[in-house]
């Protein structure tokens, strides 16, 4: 497994690969990494002859710098990890590889990124989308490898992707959750025990939703009731 730091070169490694018809899968993460990514890295594995993993904590994506300072970051646990899978190769670049100076172009997918998790993080999405692009134009991948749990996410980098042209398809892999029901997360970590415990409240809420559009309910109103009465239920939780 080689570790790569610079854009040019792995731009001219991915350009070697495809001379060679060797397909490539593509997981993009932030690193911290948990049995989610591996599950990524798995299905990157059975669909491509190649798997790149990138690991970079895109700054454009925060909008509060505590939470990019806090992010978890360990790219020697990471790359061990990465290591025992057999994945090909890591691209890991410095924030000045990918953001020179006086940077100033952005992507920005409008209607998507307006609502949901875009009215609570102004700016996130637009974030996303840059550094999606220029990965995809570093790596050029067959395959793009996300967690189902990111949904809003998805949608945003399929339009991306369709829009921009990218010859690249999106996989989504199945959610992969804790015994508890809690979705894995790197922000995990970042919670106490209790609150750990007390998170899975959300997937309990999803399942209750999930219940009753199996026994008809197809009001969106009432669904969503359901999902804030059950969350409401925990003094830990808020929406």
């Amino acid at each position: 497994m080689e570790i790569i730091n610079r854009r040019q070169r792995m731009a001219s490694l991915a350009r070697k690969l495809r001379r060679e018809n060797k397909t490539i899968g593509f997981v993009p993460t932030l690193g911290a990494l948990h049995e989610g990514h591996l599950a990524l890295v798995k299905e990157a594995q059975q669909m491509s002859d190649i798997v790149i993993v990138s690991i970079f904590v895109n700054p454009t994506q925060f909008n509060e710098s505590a939470d990019f300072k806090n992010y978890p970051r360990d790219l020697t646990n990471d790359a061990a990890y990465l290591a025992e899978y057999q994945v090909d190769y890591i691209f890991a670049p410095e924030e000045k590889e990918i953001y020179g100076e006086n940077f100033s172009t952005y992507v920005y997918v409008e209607d998507l990124t307006e609502t949901l998790e875009g009215v609570s993080r102004p700016g996130h999405f637009r974030g996303v989308a840059t550094i999606v692009t220029i990965l995809f134009n570093t790596i050029r991948p067959d395959f793009a490898f996300f967690g189902q749990k990111d949904a809003q996410q998805i949608a945003v980098i399929k339009r991306l992707a369709q829009d921009l042209g990218f010859d690249t398809e999106i996989i989504v892999v199945r959610t992969v959750r804790e015994e508890s029901g809690l979705a894995l997360s790197s922000r995990n970590k970042r919670l106490s025990g209790e609150e750990r415990q007390k998170a899975s409240i959300i997937y309990q809420a999803l399942r209750e939703a999930k219940i009753a559009v199996r026994d008809g309910e197809r009001n969106v109103a009432r669904l969503a009731e359901i999902v804030r009465r059950k969350i409401d239920s925990e003094p830990l939780a808020q929406i």
